[in-house]
């Protein structure tokens, strides 16, 4: 698709820009998103406008314009229409809720009173025109209907889930709190990676985590295998109050950094680093166990509180083993919601603070949905059938 708008569109975008400077960039980007919309409504249908196709799925029907404010201000589409009403350009929709959240978001500080000058400046500047209380409320409920039915929808089987959370900034009963955003990323039954689901609450306490757990089995999770996640008591008792019988792999990459503070001296931190690592990368369950069991004697003596708490900890990072060696270095950490936190943490810098649960969910819906989306349409995560 890239070779074809570049063929047809690029030149004509090129030759506006050189003719008018960047005072033509609005018509460029006009004549590239028309292009490519185009494009997607032939590849949608099966066939290009008056080509006889066997595979044809419809028939184009003319255009009809559309008005989109941006940062380069109004710019009329010609928007491809075929007579099902089946098809809807990506161009137009995909790729733009998380930015339309950030906006409302910073939108709803502005207009609350809770934003300060600066954070006008950047509603303005990413907004591209001035916004009003109507104008937000009415492309909240747009957007949230989008998102609360993507939060909403049925699940299936995911052998591999990992559970993880981060900490916002919210405005809450008058007060800035830290709410704790829950993410759960599954790896489904054809090896590809799914965001299952993402909440905000005010702790991660036990009665937190047991509604979004117990929210994912409504929607229809089943068939998993192992739930991979870092230490903490409020996961743990909800964990096994909701899938009991599913073992619990504990990231390693945070057992290793735990480990630091049970170190007496300064200067063992390396060897003992060294020797847990050791511990994770064994080729099978019997040599970690091997390993482990050396790790306890050596330093039963130097350091006795890292051996107490070595003895009750480590194990928990072995459950990994049980599991195809093919997988296990993909299920030892929570490193794979690396990327979703990143990105939910690069957005989310913007605002600062939430006025409310409700507008912190909304940019973590639309960020996960739109990586969630591009996972499903890659290439499998993990080889789920490989023993």
């Amino acid at each position: 698709m890239a070779r074809e708008v570049q063929r047809n569109g690029v030149d004509a975008a090129m030759e506006l820009i050189m003719q008018n400077g960047f005072e033509g960039l609005q018509e460029a980007v006009c004549t590239l998103i028309n292009e490519a919309m185009r494009i997607e409504r032939g590849r949608h249908l099966g066939a290009e406008a008056w080509e006889r196709s066997e595979g044809r799925q419809g028939y184009a029907n003319g255009y009809k314009p559309k008005t989109v404010k941006s940062r380069l201000g109004e710019m009329t589409f010609a928007v491809p229409q075929v007579r099902d009403s089946s098809f809807y350009p990506s161009a137009l929709d995909r790729g733009l809720r998380s930015e339309r959240a950030l906006k409302l978001a910073l939108a709803e500080m502005y207009i609350q009173g809770v934003s300060t000058r600066k954070v006008a400046k950047i509603t303005e500047e990413l907004c591209g025109f001035e916004v009003n209380s109507s104008q937000v409320s009415r492309c909240t409920q747009l957007l949230d209907e989008d998102l609360s039915a993507w939060r909403q929808r049925e699940l299936g089987a995911c052998p591999y889930v990992v559970l993880d959370a981060r900490y916002e900034k919210v405005r809450h009963g008058g007060q800035v709190v830290d709410c704790a955003v829950l993410v759960a990323l599954g790896v489904r039954g054809d090896g590809k990676r799914d965001i299952l689901g993402v909440s905000v609450a005010l702790s991660e306490a036990e009665v937190h985590w047991r509604a979004f757990l117990t929210e994912l089995k409504d929607r229809g999770l089943h068939g998993t295998e192992l739930f991979i996640a870092d230490d903490h008591a409020g996961l743990k008792a909800a964990r096994r109050a909701v899938f009991p019988s599913v073992p619990w792999q504990r990231c390693q990459f945070h057992l290793q950094q735990n480990a630091g503070h049970h170190v007496p001296r300064t200067e063992l931190r390396a060897k003992v680093a060294r020797d847990i690592r050791a511990i994770f990368n064994a080729p099978d369950a019997d040599e970690a166990k091997r390993l482990l069991d050396h790790f306890v004697d050596r330093y039963a003596k130097t350091a006795p509180k890292l051996v107490e708490w070595a003895e009750n900890a480590l194990p928990e990072g072995l459950v990994v083993f049980e599991f195809p060696e093919a997988h296990r270095r993909r299920l030892r950490t929570t490193n794979v919601l690396e990327r979703l936190n990143k990105e939910i943490k690069r957005r989310t810098r913007v605002a600062t603070l939430f006025p409310n649960e409700a507008s912190c969910l909304r940019l973590v819906s639309a960020v996960a949905m739109e990586i969630s989306e591009e996972w499903l349409t890659g290439r499998a995560y993990l080889t789920i059938n490989q023993e």
